[in-house]
C-alpha cells in the first residue's frame, strides 16, 4: 500500500470522479484524496436531469451521489468552483483556476464530455439552451409550461428524453434531425421506428431529413429555427442536442495520447504511468470486442472507477463488463446491453404492439453481440449474461416465447 502521505488528486467531480474517490477510500487507500469539480454542487447523477429533474420530480440531494458529509468523514478534499487548467508531468502538479499549483503522486483525469457545438448563426441568442449539467437543466425547466413551444436540434436519447418530460410538462415540442430517422447513430432502425410512433403519438412533432439553417430571433431572443428548405420551426426556446465531445485538451496538451478520448487501457492507465482516465473522457479497450470506443453511460463510468481505484490500491483487477446503457421516456424503458459490432441478423422477441419487447443482434455464427430491451427487464439482464459468455443462440428459440429466458442464458 502507498505510504499514507502519498497524494490522489482527481480532475472531475462528476459521477466518475465522485465514485473514483469513494472507491479509493473503500479500497483501502489511507493517502490524501483532493477531489476537485468546476460545478457548485457535489457529486451528483446526470440521467435524471433529462427526466426526473427537468419534471420537478428530483432536487439537488436526491441527485447527489453521497451527502456532502462524507466527504469530509472519509477526508476527502472536495474542491467545488474550480477545475484543473494545467498538468506538470515532470513536476508532478497541476495548476488550478485559482492559481494554486498542487502536487499529486497519482492523477486520475474524470474530465467528462461537453456538448458539441454546430456553427449556426444565432447560436448566441437568449433562449438556446443544451443540457449537460444540473445548471442546464434549470434554464430549460425554467422555459417550459402549458402552451410553450420547444424545439430540440437533434433526435438523440438526450433529445428525445427532455422532449418526452417537455410533453408532460405541457410544452409543444418539435424534434428536428438531419439523418432519416432518429437515434441513427446509436439505435436499429426497428428501435428508431417504435420511438418516432411513440413520440408522434404523444404529439411531438419529428421533422427527418432536416437541415438547420439558422437560428432566428427578435431582440436578443430567439423565435425560431430556420431550415434549409425555407421554413421556420417557431420556438420559444431552443435545446440543441447534437452529441458530446471528450474533454481530452487537458491531458493533450500535457502530451498524453489521445484519440477522441484519452487513450487508457484495462486498469484505466494512461501512458503516463501515474495519470489515469476514466468516464466519458475516454478512449477504452472493450475486450469482449476487441476493440477500442469512447462509451458514455454511469455504468462506464462506474467500471472505469473500480478498474483505476483498483490498481492503486493493489487490489485484483475487475472483470470486464459487458457495456449497457438506458433512457427512459414516457413509460417506456429502453434498456441496452452490448454493442451490434459485426452483427448481421435481428431477432425480435415480444410484441412491438406491446411495447413489451427486446431485439436480439446476432452476429453470422449466432453469437449475441447485443439486445435493445423496451419493457421487458428479463431480455435485457438474461442478454448481458449471454453477451458476456460469448454464447451462440438460435433465431428461432429467441423468438418462441414459450422458450424462457433463463433457459436461452443457461
Amino acid at each position: 500500500m502507498t505510504a499514507p502521505e502519498s497524494r490522489i488528486v482527481i480532475a472531475g467531480a462528476g459521477h466518475a470522479g465522485g465514485s473514483a474517490a469513494a472507491l479509493l477510500r473503500q479500497m483501502g487507500w489511507t493517502g490524501g484524496i483532493v477531489l476537485i469539480g468546476d460545478e457548485a454542487l457535489p457529486p451528483y447523477q446526470r440521467p435524471p436531469l433529462s427526466k426526473a429533474w427537468l419534471k420537478g420530480e428530483a432536487d439537488a440531494a436526491s441527485l447527489a451521489l453521497r451527502p456532502l458529509a462524507f466527504y469530509a468523514t472519509a477526508e476527502i478534499d472536495l474542491r467545488l468552483g474550480t477545475r484543473v487548467t494545467a498538468i506538470d508531468r515532470t513536476a508532478r502538479s497541476v495548476m488550478l483556476s485559482t492559481g494554486e499549483a498542487l502536487g499529486y503522486d497519482h492523477l486520475i483525469l474524470a474530465l467528462g464530455a461537453r456538448a458539441r457545438r454546430i456553427p449556426l448563426p444565432g447560436l448566441d441568442l437568449s433562449g438556446v439552451l443544451e443540457l449537460r449539467t444540473a445548471v442546464d437543466a434549470d434554464h430549460l425547466k425554467a422555459e417550459l409550461g402549458p402552451g410553450r413551444r420547444l424545439a430540440v436540434i437533434g433526435g438523440g436519447y438526450i433529445g428525445l428524453e427532455a422532449a418526452a418530460s417537455a410533453r408532460a410538462l405541457g410544452a409543444d415540442v418539435t424534434i428536428i434531425e438531419r439523418e432519416p430517422r432518429v437515434l441513427a447513430r446509436v439505435a436499429c432502425p426497428m428501435l428508431s421506428d417504435f420511438f418516432q410512433s411513440c413520440h408522434r403519438s404523444q404529439g411531438v412533432t419529428i421533422e427527418l431529413d432536416a437541415f438547420v439553417e439558422a437560428l432566428v430571433g427578435t431582440d436578443g431572443r430567439v423565435t425560431g429555427v430556420q431550415l434549409a428548405d425555407g421554413r421556420i420551426i417557431v420556438a420559444d426556446v431552443v435545446l440543441v442536442g447534437v452529441g458530446a465531445v471528450a474533454n481530452e485538451e487537458l491531458a493533450r496538451d500535457a502530451g498524453l495520447a489521445c484519440d477522441g478520448g484519452i487513450i487508457v487501457d484495462l486498469a484505466a492507465r494512461t501512458d503516463d504511468p501515474a495519470i489515469y482516465a476514466i468516464g466519458d473522457c475516454t478512449r477504452r479497450p472493450l475486450p469482449l470486442y476487441g476493440r477500442t470506443m469512447r462509451l458514455e453511460s454511469v455504468p462506464n463510468a462506474l467500471e472505469q472507477a473500480r478498474q483505476a481505484a483498483a490498481a492503486l490500491c493493489d487490489k485484483p483487477a475487475p472483470a470486464p463488463e459487458v457495456p449497457w446503457f438506458w433512457s427512459d421516456q414516457y413509460e417506456l424503458r429502453l434498456q441496452i446491453a452490448g454493442i451490434p459490432f459485426d452483427a448481421t441478423e435481428i431477432v425480435l422477441r415480444g410484441s412491438l404492439e406491446e411495447a413489451r419487447f427486446a431485439l436480439f443482434h446476432l452476429a453470422a455464427d449466432g453469437t449475441l453481440q447485443a439486445v435493445e430491451a423496451v419493457n421487458a427487464s428479463q431480455e435485457f439482464m438474461g442478454g448481458r449474461r449471454i453477451i458476456a459468455r460469448r454464447k451462440r443462440l438460435d433465431a428461432a428459440q429467441i423468438r418462441d416465447m414459450s422458450v424462457s429466458m433463463q433457459r436461452l442464458a443457461a
